[in-house]
């Protein structure tokens, strides 16, 4: 689970500071490697104990001490792979040094593993081995070895520059006295006990490479995710004592004045348009400024995981489950578009579960004033899978433009994949343009007819045949689950 602010242009702040997360990178290595020597070498030793020895039990051929060897070193094998799972799923990619141990976790897993497991067949599977021949053997295991050994190596320099970043950023927070805090801190603490755990230096520099140390009235603490428009900082607002999520951008690395100015003006734009937005479900926006080479937008934080975590298959969410989060999605674009916002980027990963089980939309940052007259065409913005035929097209966008592209959240939440694909970004553009989307049978039998027909109208080609308003959309979604409960 997670901390976010509502910031989907920062694609890695919805894995970092993950309520799942075990620890910092250090203490899980910690713990992966106790994990490992336990399924090596408890086995050995424990069986040398006098009441082990002292066990007469037989049992396939195996004597008691044999017994337990196997039995302790396959549970080490299998609690091995439980904690890489894990910690494949639950460790941020930030593109540093958690990146760098969770792409080296598969691997890494799979060479102990057939260590191991060449200790269980030499001493529980010596009939295998003979009838393989123990030469053959030998060779099936030596090629295994050098396959995972070649496979770590080449993950290790793929992803060598995340570990140097790793270490030049630990460089440069030593220079400038960090806060403490760790990742297992913030999931155990609450407000007010990180409070007491944070060091603020207020003199402290603001450098290019590293957080400043305020932005407007909030204290930066710590950095959380980085993403194509910038970076977004976990701050506090010392006057309310109030967490936030702040966004923000750099300017100093736009030369061209008018991209400048058309830069700041997105931005701040997305103040704008969700600045008056309030709804349940749909992110808050405290704040916004600009200082320095930084513009900033401070919005709330939330704690959960975005529906990308029930995209694939075998985490589908059942209907029951399903249907409610995408009518209260549907509810909340209701609401936005009645405002004249439009979103203009619904996406799993901008849409948030959190731990009260409340939905959230997050993201307006490319939202567009559907009031606004300044052109009869805005820029293509947007992520390709789930634009619209008239995003695409470049095209002025109303509220149905999101209306598609929760029919193609729904679609993907639903089957595991999206319902338009291609080789490349144009293939994909070029489908969603011209290119039915699947039926549902041919992925998925056990759905009800109704269920495809309102997937037919969310994904229509021309907005005039698709929902008029995403009510209508959390209507029918509502009155399908209660239909099928019936």
């Amino acid at each position: 689970m997670g901390y976010f602010g509502g910031v989907g242009s920062a694609k890695k702040a919805n894995t970092v500071g993950l309520h799942g997360i075990m620890t910092i990178t250090s203490t899980w290595a910690v713990r992966y490697l106790l994990i490992v020597l336990a399924a090596l070498f408890a086995g050995p030793l424990l069986s040398k104990l006098s009441f082990i020895q002292a066990f007469r039990v037989t049992l396939f051929g195996l004597s008691g001490q044999e017994i337990i060897r196997v039995v302790i070193e396959s549970g080490g094998l299998l609690a091995l792979w439980i904690l890489a799972a894990r910690a494949h799923r639950e460790l941020p990619d930030n593109g540093r040094g958690y990146s760098f141990i969770r792409k080296l976790i598969l691997p890494g897993t799979v060479l102990i593993t057939l260590i191991g497991i060449d200790r269980l067949l030499r001493l529980a599977g010596l009939s295998l081995i003979e009838h393989l021949g123990p030469r053959n053997y030998t060779f099936t295991y030596s090629a295994a070895l050098i396959s995972a050994g070649l496979w770590i190596t080449v993950v290790w320099f793929l992803n060598l520059d995340a570990l140097q970043r790793f270490f030049s950023a630990s460089e440069h927070e030593t220079d400038r006295k960090p806060s403490k805090l760790t990742n297992q801190e913030l999931n155990g603490q609450n407000a007010e006990e990180l409070d007491e755990t944070m060091e603020y230096d207020d003199d402290a520099p603001a450098t290019p490479k590293g957080p400043p140390a305020t932005l407007g009235r909030y204290k930066v603490l710590r950095e959380l995710g980085r993403g194509a428009m910038g970076i977004v900082y976990f701050g506090k607002d010392p006057t309310i004592h109030r967490f936030v999520a702040i966004k923000t951008m750099r300017l100093d690395d736009i030369e061209d004045w008018d991209k400048l100015q058309e830069a700041k003006t997105r931005f701040f734009r997305e103040a704008e348009s969700t600045g008056h937005l309030s709804h349940p479900n749909i992110v808050t926006i405290f704040d916004a400024g600009e200082e320095n080479d930084l513009v900033y937008i401070a919005i709330e934080l939330l704690q959960g995981r975005t529906l990308k975590e029930w995209a694939r298959k075998p985490n589908l969410l059942p209907l029951d489950k399903l249907f409610p989060i995408l009518a209260m999605v549907a509810d909340a674009l209701d609401y936005a578009h009645q405002q004249g916002v439009v979103h203009r980027d619904i996406k799993p990963a901008n849409i948030m579960l959190t731990d009260d089980h409340v939905v959230k939309v997050m993201d307006f940052g490319i939202a567009k004033m559907a009031s606004s007259s300044r052109t009869t065409t805005e820029t293509v913005l947007g992520t390709p899978t789930y634009m619209s035929p008239e995003q695409i097209a470049g095209k002025r966008v109303d509220g149905r433009s999101d209306i598609f592209s929760l029919g193609v959240v729904m679609f993907e939440l639903l089957t595991g994949r999206p319902p338009f694909n291609g080789d490349n970004v144009s293939a994909v553009l070029f489908a969603i343009a011209n290119t039915p989307h699947p039926a549902l049978a041919t992925l998925r039998q056990d759905l009800p007819p109704v269920v495809q027909r309102i997937l037919d109208c969310a994904l229509q080609k021309d907005p005039v045949h698709r929902y008029r308003r995403a009510g209508e959309f959390a209507r029918d979604l509502r009155t399908c689950l209660e239909k099928l409960a019936a």
